[in-house]
């Protein structure tokens, strides 16, 4: 349904609609709602609030010979305007004994919590009866939220927050529990007293248990809600089987492990470590470059050997199985080298970094047991 904006002035007990829009024919309106009607001190006007999604202000005019009027508008200035331009016309018209005073003060606003009463009696108001008084009220209701509720809302939760419980109480008495995903790596490990996340050792046995020949393992991309509900399962620290149906697509185990990877707050491949692993890629030898890399690896610390060492291992696999998985070295290093290697703060040029993200991470697979053969199970 579409409202629109009318001006139509009430003749007699008919309506008749102009096409006129012009706001100067506005009083000219009002004088007719009025004066035709003789109802010029008789109306009770009320303003309603609409409840609803398109915030329409109502106004609904009742006479006291029952006819009823209603004039919509979006927006609450026009019906404020509409009703100064009725008071106006009311102002100006003839005093007649027979009706009660006109005086301003019969239309001043006040406001209150909810709405706004547009009467005040004079003395000779407050003299009519009950229902002559009611028919000289007005009541302004606005769509929008009202103010007093919205700051009483605001006190609760300004009182909510500052009461609330610092997240290491909450952690000490086991209500928030310790994240998986987000937390430094060798958190994770010093808290599973490993050097490998358990979670990275379950996703690496599901995918070589049953997704070494699937067509883009770790290109392409599971549903993100599934790998959603498997991070929060892990988050929980609640029981997790991978061989469960809901974990039936394979992609969302990779999609899983690399999110827990890109969310490391310190990548596997330490800042510290970016520009020594760059300034080895760029040497023009390759035996330089391999020994170079072996030496940055071995001084990583154990977490992130440990788990570096675990990750190519497994990618290693997924190559072997390149005529049927169609993931070449390359396909993984574009894959996973932004992912586990960056920069602190990117200041040169982030396509030059990527191309060496890129080829440090296809020199670890092609060279995987040059680089970590005296390293121990």
């Amino acid at each position: 349904m579409i409202w629109d904006t009318k001006f139509t002035p009430m003749l007699a007990n008919r309506i008749e609609n102009q096409a006129k829009r012009e706001e100067e024919k506005l009083e000219n309106v009002a004088h007719h709602l009025i004066h035709k009607t003789s109802v010029a001190c008789k109306l009770l006007e009320q303003f309603k609030k609409l409840a609803s999604l398109n915030n329409v202000h109502e106004k609904q005019i009742t006479t006291v010979s029952g006819n009823e009027f209603l004039l919509q508008s979006d927006i609450d200035f026009i019906i404020l305007d509409w009703f100064h331009a009725i008071k106006n016309a009311i102002d100006r018209l003839p005093r007649d004994p027979s009706c009660p005073s006109r005086n301003l003060e019969l239309f001043k606003m006040q406001r209150s919590s909810s709405t706004e009463l547009l009467s005040h009696y004079d003395s000779d108001v407050k003299d009519q009866k009950p229902e002559h008084r009611k028919s000289l009220m007005f009541r302004l209701h606005h769509s929008a939220s009202d103010t007093s509720d919205k700051n009483r809302v605001k006190s609760r939760l300004k009182k909510f927050i500052t009461r609330r419980p610092s997240l290491k109480t909450l952690q000490e008495k086991g209500l928030i529990k310790d994240q998986i995903f987000g937390s430094h790596l060798h958190t994770v490990c010093e808290r599973e007293n490993s050097t490998v996340p358990w979670f990275v050792k379950q996703c690496i046995e599901a995918v070589e248990k049953r997704g070494l020949d699937a067509d883009g393992i770790y290109r392409v991309s599971g549903n993100l809600a599934t790998i959603q509900k498997l991070r929060f399962i892990v988050n929980q620290e609640e029981k997790l089987n991978l061989d469960d149906s809901q974990w039936e697509d394979i992609h969302v185990v990779t999609g899983a492990l690399k999110m827990f990877f890109r969310e490391l707050p310190e990548p596997l491949f330490p800042y510290s470590f970016f520009e020594p692993f760059v300034e080895a890629i760029k040497k023009p030898d390759n035996n330089t470059r391999i020994e170079t890399i072996k030496s940055l690896v071995q001084k990583l610390p154990p977490p992130n050997r440990d788990t570096m060492k675990a990750l190519f291992g497994h990618l290693t696999k997924i190559v072997a199985k390149a005529s049927k998985n169609l993931m070449s070295t390359q396909s993984l290093g574009i894959v996973f080298g932004p992912t586990l290697l960056r920069a602190e703060n990117e200041t040169g040029n982030m396509a030059v970094h990527m191309v060496y993200q890129n080829q440090i991470a296809e020199l670890m697979l092609s060279e995987y047991s040059k680089i970590f053969d005296s390293e121990e199970d």
